[in-house]
């Protein structure tokens, strides 16, 4: 049971009933399209006339459209309807440490134009590139684009201050205040293993987006975890929760984390990390991630091995997040899943043995977002808010 918030509950009014019905006819239409009134009706118990009036607010809304008939069941064939997918409604913007990624995306979070440029460290640089590309990619579609979500490597506030991005020493700058004055358009933000939870959430397989609990753990420069639970983000005091990168597991490892400190989760599991394991044993030092993972899976022995390792400590903290959460599923993201038949086992093994007999362990899997999670979690940031119940219990 989820304990009454006084400060925040609302009085179940006609107008958040309907609300709530609204934001279940939409998802059975996303879930199930192509899907008829009748069926809907059904489904949820509501009366014929109250879905007909739902679905049509949410054509009026340009959110679902009518595609035909169906086929009959004895009488007159029914309408279906489905998510209205005829153009942009949203863009993305990804930052990362190496690469920034923005794209325009559809309701249903199909990709639809796409641009990426280097990061620059420089704040005011990164910043210019991202209007400009945003303002060039919305151009055309300025009357359907309606939000913008970014994710970033960093720790963000809920207003959409970045608090700290390691990586480029970004402290206490407005970032969704200054994408969102440059392009006209409002913006919504988050780090970004929070994001791509959000978005194996709402568009994940079904295994992964049915579970109601989860944990992602982004394995990249660094070492990233969203957390799902109760079927929403978990982002604790001003969204600084996840923070598990940080969390010491060992001594000595072979690369200093983005803190400085050589016993952090993050500096033996990351892809640093295995770059460094990796040039320590072949004297290789022109190696990036990519292509290390390439040589793993064309059987390279110390490309293996560094992999290897690095799965064993990546193993570890999943181990202390399996023991802590009870999750249903931890989802793995990042380059390193292009070699998870090398590196599942040891991820697994790993776990197994720290899980005490008698206790649930959780459904080990990797992402199912494609090559750009970051990307996907920057859309679902705008596109969460189309389909998610967002009304005060």
């Amino acid at each position: 049971m989820r304990r009454l918030d006084l400060k925040k509950a609302q009085a179940a009014r006609l107008n958040t009933i309907r609300g709530i019905n609204r934001q279940i006819v939409l998802n059975y239409v996303r879930e199930r399209e192509p899907i008829s009134r009748a069926e809907i009706a059904r489904e949820t118990a509501l009366q014929r006339s109250t879905i007909s009036e739902l679905v049509e607010i949410l054509r009026n809304d340009g959110l679902i459209e009518e595609i035909g008939a169906g086929e009959s069941t004895g009488g007159r064939r029914p309408t279906l309807l489905r998510l209205r997918t005829a153009g942009p409604i949203a863009i993305g913007v990804a930052i990362t440490p190496t690469v920034t990624w923005i794209a325009t995306s559809d309701l249903a979070g199909r990709l639809i134009e796409q641009e990426e440029f280097r990061t620059d460290p420089d704040w005011e640089k990164t910043s210019q590139r991202i209007i400009s590309t945003v303002n060039r990619l919305s151009a055309c579609n300025s009357s359907s684009i309606e939000s913008i979500g970014i994710s970033v490597p960093g720790l963000i506030d809920p207003a959409g201050v970045a608090i700290y991005v390691p990586y480029f020493k970004w402290r206490g700058i407005p970032i969704g205040d200054v994408i969102s004055s440059g392009t006209g358009l409002p913006v919504r933000i988050d780090n970004d293993a929070n994001s791509i939870a959000l978005a194996e959430l709402w568009f994940g397989r079904p295994e992964i987006s049915n579970a109601r609990d989860f944990i992602m753990i982004l394995v990249a420069e660094g070492v990233g975890t969203g957390i799902i639970i109760d079927g929403q983000v978990y982002r604790g005091e001003r969204g600084a929760a996840g923070e598990f990168g940080h969390m010491i597991v060992g001594a000595q490892a072979p690369l200093a984390c983005s803190c400085g400190n050589f016993d952090c989760w993050e500096a033996f599991a990351s892809e640093g990390s295995a770059l460094a394991r990796y040039r320590k044993i072949s004297d290789n030092t022109a190696v990036d991630f990519p292509t290390l993972v390439d040589m793993a899976l064309a059987g390279e022995e110390y490309a293996r091995s560094a992999l290897s390792e690095t799965a064993h400590y990546l193993g570890v903290g999943i181990s202390n997040l399996v023991v802590g959460f009870s999750p249903e599923v931890v989802i793995v993201s990042g380059e390193i899943t292009r070699a998870w038949s090398l590196v599942e086992i040891g991820l697994s093994e790993t776990i197994e043995r720290s899980i005490r007999r008698g206790l649930p362990s959780a459904r080990i899997t990797a992402s199912t977002l494609g090559d750009q999670p970051t990307l996907m979690g920057a859309i679902s940031l705008v596109l969460a808010t189309k389909f998610a119940a967002d009304f005060a219990a």
